[in-house]
């Protein structure tokens, strides 16, 4: 994906931007590795001073919002911190939830045998997610996801929790990719000297709606970023063959 393309303007005004951005690129500058492509800096290039009010991990791809100054970034702060934002997540997952609906409820924290991992912990943070099944298919289910608690691979973990881990998680699921052969099963061919690769091989993991106060005028905003052409091409080849 070609830079430009990592990024797509959803809404601006003269305090709020509201972005869109592609799996595989940080929020914010490595701390390690600081020339990572990265949306702050390349918002900033384009816009002058912004302010980070969330983050997305650099593998889910979605909604971002930024704020143009200090007070803007002050008062949707407070509303994330309040937890009076509203933040839901399409998520494509492995097998089916016994529930077509509920809620998961299971305290979060660092795993200390494996950096960068979190697990279920009764002495971890309080974590909540609620789930709704949208649509099921052969081997796999696409779930909407609200997280009122934004803890660290919240999503992820809850999700693995109840049996429905993540359809691509490099970190808590084996599966790397998801094939079209898998899909279409008998059904599909692959041409003399041909190598098959996967439809999607990033995590199926996508920020699709905001809502929040503005700053300035106190309107409810609500924001939809429509999913990138590899999770939409997944999607249109279940509904097709599974």
């Amino acid at each position: 994906m070609k830079r430009k393309d990592q990024i797509a303007v959803v809404y601006e005004d003269e305090t709020v931007l509201v972005v869109n951005k592609a799996s595989g690129l940080l929020t914010l500058p490595d701390r390690f590795r600081p020339e990572l492509p990265n949306v702050k800096d390349m918002l900033t290039a384009k816009y002058g001073q912004i302010w980070v009010v969330h983050r997305l991990d650099k593998d889910t791809s979605g909604l971002l919002c930024f704020a143009k100054n200090e007070q803007a970034h002050r008062d949707l702060s407070l509303q994330f911190e309040n937890r009076t934002v509203e933040k839901k997540y399409l998520a494509l997952v492995q097998g089916c939830p016994m529930q077509d609906e509920g809620e998961i409820d299971r305290p979060i924290a660092a795993n200390p045998h494996q950096p960068g991992k979190m697990i279920l912990l009764k002495s971890g943070k309080p974590s909540l997610t609620l789930y709704k099944k949208l649509a099921s298919f052969k081997g796999y289910s696409l779930l909407e996801v609200e997280i009122k608690t934004g803890r660290t691979h919240q999503i992820r973990v809850h999700l693995k929790a109840i049996g429905c881990p993540l359809a691509i998680d490099p970190i808590y699921h084996e599966n790397q990719g998801i094939l079209l052969s898998a899909i279409k099963g008998r059904s599909y061919h692959l041409g003399k000297d041909q190598v098959e690769r996967p439809l999607m091989s990033r995590l199926s993991l996508h920020a699709n709606q905001l809502s929040f106060d503005h700053p300035t005028t106190k309107e409810r905003k609500h924001f939809e970023g429509p999913l990138h052409k590899d999770f939409q091409a997944v999607i249109k080849q279940l509904e097709k063959w599974a």
